[in-house]
């Protein structure tokens, strides 16, 4: 293992009922931004819990948070918080709502003049205003975590940032409220899930026993418990695991003192901009692609991921890569994800649209940095 730093300070409140516990929860004399999305929390009941829990607080509210948070959105709430003296936020809804929130809060203390720089130019962040959240969907871990992906339309991008200052400062998981989510949600959310956690195992060979049981044991229980989820979608016990396993997956847990990769996000991330493909499906679309192109690279942890979790039986390497690939597209098929670049419009334009610019940033992508404009083209064109 290498030297590290570990901080993880959320605090988790975690099963039903407990949208309640908000008034204990908020600092007493907060001036409270409530942020959202669409509007869905509207109609399945969360707001209604969230606002009778906060009906002795001052609360200002912000809707129409993007499902990938556009900037110029969340620059709009930036206002609000300054002009209104907001001391606190709260975010209520899925993984983008919270994203979002997290630059607000950061751009809100930015002393700069654009705060994209924070993403463009990755400006560190060292203040920002509090957040705490209610999630509602199981996918991005962003409740346990300071990381957040924003779109910008105007530039086609969709870049992160990463700050222990956007840490929040609690997270309220109430499982029962994502029996309203369509279950292509769902599907997202668990195939984002999986592809967190082997961003940061399948990588290189580290001697980190603990961190590699520890993913392989989440991606067991994923593997396990998907079905389920769709076979009975109003099993709590379900959704719940399926909430718990999504929220470790991204913690900070399991690349302790090891590497990460992060190319299939990053890929990822790209397309999403670039054809509107839902976060989910373009990860399970990049992987295949990912793994062919670095089967060198990463070939030792993709079958020991085969053995341990698939039950993957093949002796020759070669074909133990290969049946697993073959494993983790059946896996992603299981969920109704047909990922392909025809079903999401990637056409070989947008591919080289992508790789100018990973290009222009001068980025290159990989535990081992070594995937520039070139290897995302090879990539593309091993996806399916």
């Amino acid at each position: 293992m290498n030297n590290f730093e570990y901080c993880n300070p959320v605090k988790i409140v975690f099963g039903k009922g407990q949208i309640a516990k908000l008034k204990e929860l908020v600092p007493k004399d907060a001036k409270i931004l409530m942020t959202y999305g669409g509007g869905s929390i509207k109609k399945n009941g969360v707001y209604d819990q969230v606002k009778d829990a906060l009906q002795s607080f001052e609360v200002l509210e912000f809707g129409g948070i993007e499902p990938n948070p556009q900037y110029s959105t969340l620059m709009k709430a930036v206002d609000l918080v300054k002009k209104e003296n907001v001391t606190f936020l709260l975010a209520v809804g899925g993984g983008s709502t919270l994203d979002g929130t997290k630059f607000i809060a950061a751009a809100s203390k930015y002393q700069g003049e654009d705060p994209w720089d924070i993403l463009e130019k990755g400006v560190p962040v060292t203040d920002a205003i509090p957040i705490g959240d209610v999630i509602t969907l199981p996918a991005t871990g962003s409740e346990m975590n300071g990381f957040a992906v924003i779109s910008k339309k105007e530039t086609t991008e969709k870049l992160a940032f990463y700050s222990t200052a956007v840490f929040p400062q609690f997270s309220i998981i109430d499982p029962s409220v994502t029996f309203s989510l369509p279950l292509k949600q769902v599907a997202n959310g668990i195939a984002d899930t999986f592809v967190h956690v082997v961003e940061q195992y399948v990588t290189q060979p580290f001697n980190a026993p603990l961190q590699d049981r520890q993913a392989e044991a989440l991606l067991l229980a994923l593997v396990d418990e998907a079905p389920k989820v769709f076979a009975n979608p109003d099993d709590y016990d379900t959704r719940a695991n399926l909430f718990w396993m999504a929220t470790q997956a991204l913690n900070g847990w399991l690349n302790v003192g090891t590497v990460q990769c992060w190319a299939i996000h990053g890929i990822g991330h790209e397309l999403t901009a670039q054809t509107g493909v839902d976060h989910g499906q373009s990860l399970a679309l990049v992987l295949p692609g990912v793994w062919r192109s670095q089967r060198k690279e990463k070939g030792e942890k993709i079958v020991q991921l085969g053995r341990r979790v698939f039950g993957i039986t093949e002796q020759d390497f070669d074909a133990a890569i290969d049946a697993t690939i073959e494993a983790t597209k059946n896996f992603f098929k299981s969920l109704g994800i047909e990922a392909t670049r025809a079903n999401y419009g990637v056409t070989d334009e947008v591919c080289q649209k992508v790789a100018a610019l990973i290009d222009s940033r001068n980025v290159k992508m990989g535990d081992r940095a070594n995937i520039d404009g070139a290897k995302i083209i090879e990539i593309l064109n091993l996806c399916d």
